[in-house]
């Protein structure tokens, strides 16, 4: 009888303190959709007012593609023009807005990736379809077209844009 009590006496206090919470609600799927929209929104502005001062205070005249990309060209050359499918050489340095130093190749270490396909950077496909052979070009990636929401859990952290300075070495078609 006492353990009946004592029992009872656990469940009224128990739901006692659950009647004066709220129940909580669900976040419904077009709720969330929404709110991931306005987060977007909000970082893609953030990050464009960010470039965009970069770019102001570094007295730099960039072009912007619909994309995001901002590139310039430093050195016009002469050769073929690159294009999807083909292989691609280039020497580059990478860095971010405050000026840290990513990743760089050195003069004996060119780096090569197929245009279109293998995994780098969206805007580094992108860029490298703007650039003859020869060219040398400053891009400058906001994150979605770079490492993305994740960074790339090494050198560059989440939600970065990028700074991309790179010469086209050389083209060779697939074969």
């Amino acid at each position: 009888m006492l353990r009946s009590i004592f029992f009872l006496l656990i469940f009224l206090i128990v739901s006692c303190g659950e009647q004066g919470k709220p129940k909580k609600q669900p976040i419904s799927k077009q709720q969330m959709h929404t709110l991931s929209l306005q987060m977007n929104t909000w970082d893609e502005k953030r990050q464009n007012d960010e470039i965009n001062q970069y770019i102001k205070n570094h007295n730099w005249q960039m072009q912007e593609t619909p994309t995001g990309l901002r590139y310039m060209f430093l050195k016009k050359g002469n050769g073929e023009q690159a294009k999807s499918g083909m292989f691609a050489k280039v020497y580059f340095k990478i860095y971010l807005l405050d000026g840290t130093v990513c990743y760089e190749t050195k003069k004996d270490s060119a780096k090569e990736f197929l245009i279109g396909e293998d995994y780098v950077e969206y805007g580094i496909h992108e860029g490298i379809q703007l650039m003859h052979v020869g060219d040398q070009a400053r891009f400058i990636l906001p994150s979605h077209l770079a490492q993305g929401l994740t960074g790339d859990e090494k050198k560059i952290p989440p939600l970065s844009s990028v700074v991309y300075e790179v010469e086209l070495i050389s083209l060779r078609k697939k074969e």
